[in-house]
């Protein structure tokens, strides 16, 4: 009986004598006590096994907490370094300044700077979205599959749609790495899969003429075909909803049949992934009619975990969001899933707001106070149904003043509004904000606790609390919110050069969760002690050598701090000495306290 040869081997044929093959494969002749034969197939599959247990994980906590270790040396890795920037990229702004009449403008070295820090976290964002999708259960590739993927995406750039090609990356490469096309993708793996349960498909001559392809083309071929499908009959929204059961193999293949070519962008147009999703649970399509008034062409899915749980709701738009005229039939779909359906209805709630400001726009009519704070996301995020943000949201704040807009939503003058500039703090400035990622607490003396900060506006608040106001196991249980940040108030006017730290003995906590350690530390030494925070950590960054004491193998927790990032999670702020200086982390109120883990107070 011959043995099939694997894909990754085909093409990458150097893979299996690696050194990271090379280690897997000693690992699990350790854990296993038997030897791993000394073929191609059986090697790479030890390598991916070992991958598996990192990433794909199926305990959250671990998976999550493995891929968070890991970012730190994928962006030292993989985003561009400031020496690489190219004279070039420079050039092209000043040139843009000058065609949208700014004149012959003069790039100093903080604009340099600044130019370079949002490219970087543009390329990070990227990466981060091929990370998370790669991760998620949205993308139910064989992890081998996934891991060929991540090796070929991480070469490119953008996707050219003109040329119908992917642009080559270098370390002198600005562009953020290369959008998800979750379609072409799925049909890529199909391709595959082919190949990997027989390599006798290679005798079709299209299949092998597309697996000889090196991945860049194929991937680029099958966006190409993606993109240039049209939806027949668009206006229309009669139709029809069809169920795909969960379990049923013949029905799962109807569906992927019933996508295919019609240009959706959805990965379930992939046979495999069609035929995954629908083994998970079961699948509804809204078709409306064709010209012949006929269901044929898909406009709306909805992806269930089982049988009584939404997973996914997808239209067509870019990033697979819902058209607007489609809402009132999702809306009618959604009634019949009850509960289920509310979290859902949620979302076309906003969407169908979104939809009425957007109409105010365009005419040319006045937005309320209520229009604004919704607009500007200030108590919740605008959710929608698509992978990225509804990208009507930027374009017409785009077309607004802000800072006008802030004095309505938050009932003060536009002269009591400070941007950016600390030294336009005055006695009667109510809202400031600092209008930059990296902040400096450094002026937190100059802010006052019944002022309203933030971090970049409009949502990125920075709240005063003292630390025994916060419940921290209702907050570890929170899953969406604004970007916040909590600070404490006791540290506004703390000489940090001269306080003095104090590391509890939490030995007792290892094993537990974060919050358990939050509230004990509170509750038992918040008033005899300090809790720093991330103006704590922000100093010892700055200022390495006057905390030698924290130079060891520790991870040092400040508990005066914590903030909800982009994921709706709260998190507490730590650090650890890496050789050559203080790093920045973070860590979910829900994962245990470990022994390698302290936490820092200062003497009051």
């Amino acid at each position: 009986m011959s043995m099939e040869k694997h894909p990754l081997h085909l093409k990458i044929p150097e893979l299996q004598k690696s050194e990271e093959v090379e280690s897997a494969v000693e690992k699990q002749e350790r854990l296993t006590h038997e030897k791993i034969p000394n073929n191609p197939n059986e090697r790479i599959d030890a390598y991916m096994d070992r991958l598996e247990n990192i990433f794909l994980n199926p305990n959250e906590r671990v998976r999550e907490r493995n891929l968070e270790m890991v970012k730190d040396k994928i962006y030292d890795n993989l985003l561009i370094k400031k020496e690489n920037f190219p004279e070039s990229y420079f050039e092209l702004q000043k040139r843009v300044a000058r065609e949208q009449g700014h004149g012959d403008i003069e790039i100093t070295t903080d604009m340099r700077d600044q130019m370079m820090n949002v490219a970087i976290e543009d390329q990070k964002h990227s990466l981060d979205q091929w990370t998370d999708y790669l991760t998620s259960e949205d993308a139910v590739y064989p992890a081998w599959f996934k891991y060929y993927a991540w090796s070929q995406i991480i070469k490119l750039s953008q996707f050219d749609k003109e040329r119908g090609e992917f642009k080559k990356r270098t370390d002198s490469t600005v562009a953020p790495y290369p959008d998800i096309y979750r379609e072409p993708l799925a049909e890529l793996c199909d391709l595959y899969e082919k190949v990997k349960e027989d390599n006798k498909a290679l005798k079709d001559d299209e299949v092998k003429r597309l697996f000889s392809e090196r991945f860049p083309s194929a991937y680029a071929e099958l966006i190409q075909k993606s993109l240039a499908s049209q939806i027949e009959n668009q206006e229309e929204i009669k139709g029809e909803w069809i169920k795909y059961e969960q379990g049923d193999m013949r029905q799962a293949e109807k569906l992927y049949e019933s996508l295919e070519g019609k240009g959706t962008g959805w990965c379930t147009a992939g046979k495999s992934t069609a035929k995954t999703q629908v083994e998970q649970g079961d699948f509804y399509v809204y078709y409306t009619n064709d010209s012949e008034d006929k269901p044929t062409q898909p406009r709306l899915a909805i992806r269930m975990n089982g049988q009584n749980k939404i997973g996914e709701i997808r239209g067509i738009l870019p990033h697979q969001n819902v058209e607007s005229m489609m809402q009132d039939v999702l809306d009618r779909k959604l009634n019949t899933f009850g509960d289920a359906g509310d979290i859902y209805r949620e979302k076309s709630y906003d969407m169908q707001r979104l939809t009425k400001i957007e109409e105010k726009t365009k005419s040319n009519q006045e937005l309320s106070k209520e229009d604004l704070i919704f607009l500007y996301e200030i108590n919740n995020k605008i959710e929608g149904f698509g992978y990225d943000k509804d990208p009507r949201i930027e374009e017409i704040r785009s077309q607004r003043n802000m800072k006008s807009d802030c004095a309505v939503m938050f009932d003060c003058k536009e002269e009591e509004i400070a941007i950016g500039n600390p030294d336009d703090i005055t006695e009667t400035t109510k809202l400031f904000s600092f209008e930059k990622d990296n902040i400096d607490y450094s002026i937190l003396s100059k802010l006052k606790p019944d002022m309203k900060v933030y971090e970049k506006l409009p949502n990125k608040p920075i709240e005063f609390k003292n630390p025994k106001q916060l419940n921290y196991e209702e907050l570890s249980k929170e899953r969406s919110g604004v970007e916040t940040k909590i600070l404490n108030p006791d540290m506004m006017n703390i000489d940090l050069e001269k306080a003095k730290t104090f590391i509890p003995d939490l030995g007792q906590f290892n094993g537990k969760p974060l919050y358990e350690v939050m509230k004990y530390i509170t509750e038992t030494y918040g008033d005899k002690y300090t809790l720093p925070g991330l103006e704590y950590r922000d100093f010892i960054i700055k200022n390495p050598d006057k905390l030698p004491q924290l130079k060891d193998d520790n991870y040092y927790f400040f508990p005066g701090s914590v903030f909800r990032g982009s994921s709706g999670r709260w998190y507490v702020p730590y650090s650890h000495w890496r050789g050559d200086g203080f790093v920045r982390h973070i860590l979910w109120l829900g994962y245990d306290w470990s022994s390698d883990c302290r936490l820092v107070l200062l003497e009051a």
